[in-house]
């Protein structure tokens, strides 16, 4: 827990509110920190998808709430992706 609250801590409050994610600062966190879970993190439109998705009160900024989603979808999808990849592996 300790790790998701200093990576969102790092990126928030380089511009503007301290505690929220503005759409800079999430491309730099995508880029940074999920860029080989996220292969187009650089792509404009997709960090403007993930900022859609994830900004659920439509402030243009990404709070920590609006993070802690982006980090379980991203690690459910992790998961399914690996259960695949073993069932295949086991099949083999």
């Amino acid at each position: 827990m300790q790790l998701m609250i200093q990576t969102f801590h790092k990126y928030s409050g380089n511009e503007g509110d301290k505690y929220t994610l503005s759409r800079a600062e999430l491309k730099e966190m995508l880029t940074t920190e999920l860029g080989s879970y996220l292969g187009n993190a650089q792509d404009k439109e997709a960090v403007d998808k993930v900022m859609g998705d994830l900004d659920s009160n439509n402030d243009g900024e990404v709070d920590f709430t609006e993070f802690i989603i982006l980090v379980g979808a991203l690690t459910v999808a992790c998961n399914d992706f690996f259960l695949e990849y073993n069932e295949k592996q086991e099949k083999k």
